[in-house]
């Protein structure tokens, strides 16, 4: 296969927000996708609807392994078995690779497979779900971050963030992006736990003082993770994580709430990736998150016992789950 600007490993959702838009906006772009999906976009193309709608044709491969070359790629798939997906290619030329990834773990794996000097950080603030019909909704276009995982300023980042918003998806480059992934992290890892507890709509269990309660002391756990490896965590996320650390319990509840009437307004269908896998029985990102930033505390010896006990109770979920897709 020919070199390409764009290569994107995963078509779901935000890897085909993120593929349509390059390709419409006049990128090469290739789609690194499962037989099936791969199919999907060769019969009918990337459609996407929501915030917009447009139908865009793009080239896939259902074998990464045939990749040569790639000036950019893009990690967009499902956390679990990303080793194996990244050894497909690691006989294909990368320029720089970024992934968008949930978790911690992600940086490294790129790192393992590339070299680390090929990788940037990157945490994706947007949302979308992948239809049955193969359509994409395109809910949130907040922000794409990319940066130097050393905090410097590069001009490769820069051109892949311009690349990025100027076909439509927001992106800007920036210097903090490791503060932005340990963020995102302390955002999402509560907000995850909090989806599959309660099956709710995002918005409904942050304004709930319950949900919302349990929410801010996982927070306060990922954040004491994200000190000991000497990152100090900012609100310029999904949720204000700095903030909550900082404020008593009762101000971060009410913050909480304050966003979730803010979300109820501007998004109010928004569930989690997990919630959207779990109602579909496909396996949940688990060992990859979760069970990694246990493993972490672990070594650092930090108690997180409310993390840890969720991760349990999360991790139980997927295997239960897990003997009812094997039937």
């Amino acid at each position: 296969m020919s070199d390409v600007e764009f290569a994107i490993l995963g078509a779901g959702a935000i890897g085909s927000i993120i593929g349509a838009h390059l390709a419409r906006s006049g990128h090469s772009v290739l789609m690194l996708a499962r037989a099936r999906r791969a199919q999907q976009i060769a019969d009918d193309g990337l459609r996407i609807k929501g915030l917009i709608e447009f139908s865009q044709p793009v080239p896939t491969l259902s074998q990464p392994a045939q990749l040569t070359a790639a000036g950019v790629l893009i990690v967009a798939t499902k956390t679990y078995a990303t080793e194996a997906a990244l050894a497909s290619l690691c006989r294909a030329d990368i320029g720089v690779a970024l992934s968008i990834q949930n978790g911690m773990m992600k940086d490294a794996l790129l790192a393992d497979a590339f070299g680390g000097e090929r990788v940037l950080g990157a945490l994706a603030n947007l949302s979308g779900e992948l239809l049955p019909s193969g359509e994409v909704l395109f809910t949130r276009n907040a922000n794409l971050y990319i940066g130097e995982l050393d905090g410097s300023d590069s001009a490769r980042a820069g051109e892949v963030a311009r690349s990025i918003d100027a076909s439509g998806v927001r992106a800007t480059a920036v210097r903090e992006i490791l503060s932005l992934e340990w963020s995102k992290f302390a955002a999402w890892a509560p907000m995850m736990i909090l989806s599959v507890a309660t099956r709710a709509l995002t918005w409904q269990y942050l304004i709930d003082p319950g949900p919302a309660r349990v929410l801010v002391r996982l927070v306060r756990e990922v954040g004491m993770l994200a000190a000991a490896n000497q990152v100090e965590l900012s609100d310029r996320g999904v949720l204000p994580v700095a903030t909550i650390c900082r404020e008593s319990e009762a101000d971060a509840v009410a913050l909480l709430e304050k966003f979730g009437l803010d979300m109820k307004s501007s998004a109010p269908e928004h569930r989690m990736s997990t919630l959207q896998d779990l109602a579909a029985g496909r396996r949940l990102e688990v060992e990859e998150t979760l069970g990694d930033a246990i493993r972490t505390a672990a070594r650092l010896t930090l108690s997180v016992p409310l993390l840890d006990c969720f991760y349990q109770l999360v991790a139980g979920i997927d295997r239960i789950g897990g003997q009812d897709r094997g039937r």
